[in-house]
């Protein structure tokens, strides 16, 4: 069962996946492709569903919150767990390590890829943005989880690596589905 404050966090974090993506609500997008919007809130939901069974698994239990929560309250959160996330992203995405992620990405997309013609340029832009994508997500959603929970080691039994592959899976799928709504959006 799930706390009163931990109910109040997977909201948040609901609120915040749309602003590390896109900066706003997604109902605020403007995307020409209705169906890719969708697909990115079947994604969302099946992932913070996820989500939620690595909080049970991990007996995680937020501060708790002393102010009255209202909507405000709550997106006014949201953005600022964004922002703090796309600002830590952007600084991991700048460290040679992650340079080197990046270029192992790239060249098994040309490699896949061959003898058919590929946009370069687009290529690296959008393997830089899904891999901070993925690093903002990953902040929002699992760091204050584990800085939190009492039962970290759950998550390194059978049941836990079952999880968070399925977690990773669906992140992928999120941050691509998000690249989808902002390369139609521009």
């Amino acid at each position: 069962m799930l706390t009163k404050e931990s109910k109040i966090r997977v909201l948040e974090n609901f609120y915040a996946l749309d602003y590390i993506f896109f900066g706003k609500p997604l109902k605020k997008v403007d995307s020409c492709c209705p169906l890719i919007k969708e697909d990115y809130l079947s994604i969302k939901g099946a992932l913070l569903s996820v989500f939620i069974e690595m909080v049970k698994m991990t007996d995680y239990i937020p501060k708790s919150i002393s102010e009255r929560m209202t909507s405000q309250l709550l997106l006014k959160r949201a953005r600022g767990y964004a922002k703090n996330a796309r600002e830590a992203a952007s600084v991991v995405v700048k460290t040679e390590r992650a340079r080197a992620d990046i270029k192992n990405e790239l060249k098994a997309i040309i490699k896949e890829s061959e003898g058919t013609s590929i946009d370069i340029p687009t290529l690296i832009e959008n393997t830089i943005r899904e891999k901070a994508f993925r690093l903002a997500v990953d902040n929002v959603l699992i760091a204050n989880m584990l800085n939190e929970a009492k039962d970290v080691n759950a998550l390194n039994e059978w049941s836990g690596k079952i999880v968070e592959d399925s977690y990773k899976i669906l992140r992928d799928n999120l941050c691509e589905t998000a690249n989808l709504i902002l390369d139609n959006d521009e």
